[in-house]
């Protein structure tokens, strides 16, 4: 392959990981060229209405794969917690680059969670975040918050917002990680799954495009993400479903933790496994928080919110959203 054509968003962060995913493709493939393609998604469109815990699971997503099934474009770059967790037909994740801290951050004016005080404002469009939240300091005011990164970050510096909770990783890419107050630990906010890692998607046989985007593949996030995605799966959770799951790969083993965030109070289940079976870990995990629950599948709990659908313009149709955020 001389050229390649990378389907990406147009949001500061999506072009930022774009921009860097096709420096590490040309400088790992000599006399390839990698054009950038933008392309506007139902997310990216609509963005007056919050999100919540509902249908669809490709509101960031779908017109990327449509382009790549319909060959305008040879490869898309995803965040991959926006990815749904069963990919169309014909759609394959050729790589998962090495993974950025997937823990959230908190932008404040405060020195920390716990320093601010009380009726304070805190920014967020994740149900996983506000459940989160709500059980950790329930005497915040949570209120929903669309828009990039650098807009969420300048809400705080006008004073709209006390604080603003934010994906580390994002704000990393943007070199906004000096504006971090604190770091949250998975201990106190679970990330959600595959949080800091990238997707790199190509149709299944493409095998040049395959072969050329596998040498960024890095096998330590592929087991943290294979299993994170197994979990949700296996929860039949949809995208807005408050639902965290962090898997760390170290020393041939796989520790994978998973919490439903039920509203009155956290509930947490923890697996572990090992990297040749990363998708039995996420399963396992899954299983053993289904049964703290008390529930075969997170369709039966409506407080999660209804599951993923295979056609997420349906649910524009139906004047719902979907998709987390950073």
């Amino acid at each position: 392959m001389r050229t390649l054509r990378l389907g990406t968003r147009g949001s500061l962060l999506a072009m930022a990981q774009s921009r860097g995913v096709a420096a590490a493709l040309e400088a790992a493939n000599p006399g390839l060229i990698v054009e950038l393609v933008e392309i506007h998604t139902s997310g990216d469109r609509i963005k007056d209405v919050p999100l919540g815990p509902h249908l669809g699971q490709a509101f960031f997503t779908k017109e990327i794969e449509d382009a790549l099934l319909d060959g305008r474009v040879d490869l898309a770059v995803h965040s991959c917690k926006d990815l749904g967790t069963v990919l169309p037909e014909g759609l394959t994740l050729a790589a998962i680059p090495t993974r950025e801290d997937p823990r959230d951050a908190l932008v404040s004016t405060s020195s920390s969670l716990d320093a601010l005080p009380s009726g304070s404002r805190v920014g967020t469009s994740s149900q996983r975040r506000k459940n989160f939240l709500a059980h950790l300091r329930p005497d915040l005011d949570v209120r929903d918050q669309r828009g990039n990164v650098p807009t969420r970050v300048r809400a705080v510096d006008e004073n709209r917002m006390d604080a603003v909770v934010l994906a580390l990783a994002g704000l990393r890419r943007l070199g906004l990680a000096d504006r971090v107050v604190e770091v949250l630990a998975p201990e106190v906010m679970l990330p959600a799954a595959a949080q800091g890692a990238l997707a790199l998607e190509t149709r299944s046989d493409d095998d040049d495009a395959v072969r050329v985007v596998q040498l960024l593949d890095d096998p330590a996030a592929r087991a943290e993400v294979t299993a994170e995605r197994a979990c949700l799966r296996r929860l039949e959770a949809g995208c807005q479903a408050p639902v965290g799951a962090l898997a760390r790969w170290a020393d041939g083993e796989l520790t994978i933790r998973a919490a439903a965030v039920v509203p009155d109070g956290a509930t947490w289940a923890e697996h572990l496994g090992t990297g040749e079976d990363a998708e039995g870990a996420g399963v396992a995990v899954a299983d053993v928080l289904l049964r703290e629950l008390g529930l075969t599948s997170l369709r039966d709990a409506p407080w999660a919110g209804k599951p993923p659908r295979a056609e997420p313009n349906e649910a524009l149709r139906e004047g719902t959203r979907a998709g987390e955020t950073l």
